[in-house]
């Protein structure tokens, strides 16, 4: 269930008693990688809690039409804009009429109204319920205006009868969902990203740091996740927006993103080192603001920590990308830098052309050949980049 990877899921509950099946389906969700909201009829909530859904979910649980927490009270069309699929399941008989005659009077009919998201439902009902034409009636509309239908199942139901009407097992309903969509080129990989300039404090107000913008990360960040790529941002101090979809962990310091990485690759099959970081740092930071006196100052430096190079040398190690910011001999300095820190893959390009534009050229660098990617806008470059990558990913996990 790859393709669920990285998409926004709204699971709409309903009352009865298939509703204790919804735990088993969020968790199955998330599982697959999708980021899963759930919203509760009244009803539903006398057959299952909020609170279970909640810690299953890891997100807040809706109930309600008007919520006093969110923005002029309108909580209900935020979350009709964010979805990437609204699944109601299970879908009572009453909810079902209740969607054919278009009205909203709760959150959940009130958000498939309002939304562009396509829309499925796991129809969950008695036996003499699902064969009544008005129920049937009722889907046929659905149907013809797009809603996808989910069974239902046949067999011993809760009432005693036995005959169509179950709600799926969640097994069924997650992998059903997961084919209302196309499995990206990266849909189930974990990976992290370390972005733009680190800052070495030298006193309150000065720091040593670079002319890295971030640009270039956050491009590959923004095309990973819409490959469906699950991406962990761990960004220096830039002036770019967090992308949708990615997880950001901001840091200063090259220690401290040092510290991230190692959390990150830890947990990550791709780690790609695009952050522009300070190869020195001050040896000792002042407290005090270091007044102007003399015509000269010696300020003592010491190495910082290599990031690329110490995820590299891992022993379970992810997949481990490297990049190149040079101004002369662009691709020797590169292949030294691919063989010397042991990386799987490098990108080489010239820093005076590269750092704050938005375009950029490069060479991608592996053991085994070389390619000259670009000229082009960082995004176009950043999906050459991950195509590259996943064919090389692949390569060496036996999977070409």
């Amino acid at each position: 269930m790859n393709s669920l990877s990285n998409r926004r899921v709204l699971l709409g509950i309903t009352g009865g008693i298939a509703a204790y099946k919804s735990a088993e389906l969020t968790r199955l969700l998330v599982k697959a990688g999708a980021e899963v909201r759930v919203v509760m009829t009244h009803a539903a909530t006398q057959f299952i809690t909020a609170l279970t859904l909640q810690a299953l979910s890891g997100n807040r649980v809706h109930t309600e039409l008007l919520d006093a927490e969110a923005e002029a009270g309108m909580g209900h069309i935020e979350l009709a804009r964010w979805p990437d699929l609204i699944l109601i399941a299970p879908s009572s008989a009453n909810f079902i009429a209740k969607l054919a005659d278009g009205k909203a009077d709760d959150i959940l009919s009130t958000l498939v109204l309002a939304t562009k998201a396509p829309i499925a439902i796991a129809p969950a009902m008695n036996q003499g319920m699902w064969a009544n034409a008005a129920t049937q009636q009722n889907l046929g509309i659905l149907a013809a205006r797009g809603m996808k239908i989910f069974g239902p199942a046949s067999g011993e139901q809760a009432c005693g009868d036995v005959g169509l009407g179950r709600m799926l097992e969640p097994s069924e309903i997650a992998a059903l969902s997961a084919d209302m969509f196309d499995a990206g080129l990266l849909a189930g990989l974990r990976i992290a990203i370390t972005a733009g300039p680190t800052q070495e404090t030298i006193d309150p107000v000065r720091y040593i740091s670079n002319r890295s913008s971030g640009k270039m990360a956050y491009a590959l960040a923004i095309e990973a996740a819409a490959s469906g790529a699950q991406v962990t941002l761990i960004s220096g101090p830039v002036a770019l927006a967090t992308p949708e979809r990615v997880k950001r962990i901001d840091v200063v310091s090259a220690q401290q993103m040092l510290a991230a990485s190692l959390d990150a690759a830890a947990q990550c099959d791709i780690f790609i080192g695009v952050a522009a970081v300070a190869d020195y740092r001050p040896a000792q930071i002042e407290t005090q603001k270091i007044k102007k006196g003399a015509a000269t100052m010696t300020l003592e430096l010491v190495k910082n920590p290599d990031i690329i190079a110490t995820i590299a040398a891992l022993e379970k190690r992810p997949f481990t990308v490297g990049f190149a910011a040079e101004t002369i001999d662009i691709e020797r300095h590169g292949a030294d830098k691919l063989q010397r820190k042991r990386l799987d893959l490098l990108f080489a390009n010239d820093a005076n052309e590269t750092l704050g534009s938005d375009n950029t050229s490069a060479t991608a660098l592996w053991p085994q050949g070389s390619l000259s990617l670009g000229p082009a806008s960082k995004r176009r470059v950043a999906v050459q980049m991950l195509e590259l990558l996943r064919q090389q990913y692949d390569l060496k996990n036996g999977q070409a």
